[in-house]
């Protein structure tokens, strides 16, 4: 609902999305919603992307996402 900021696709056709990035003078669509982190599989014939849940104890209230990378081991 308020839009992607970045993505990552990994060699196997999954990606990882930020999302809810509140920035200063930049129109928020979410203001009272935390950032969040999607994933895609874009081998699916209908893709669509699924909220991942984020671990207890991470302070989500302050999440603001911005860019996202991954590291392949």
């Amino acid at each position: 609902e308020a839009g992607s900021e970045d993505i990552d696709i990994l060699p196997n056709g999954l990606a990882f999305i930020s999302s809810g990035l509140k920035y200063p003078g930049l129109k928020s669509f979410a203001s009272d919603k935390p950032g969040e982190i999607f994933l895609m599989d874009l081998n699916e014939d209908n893709p669509r992307a699924v909220e991942l849940r984020i671990s207890r104890g991470f302070d989500l209230a302050s999440f603001n996402p911005h860019g996202i990378s991954t590291y392949v081991d």
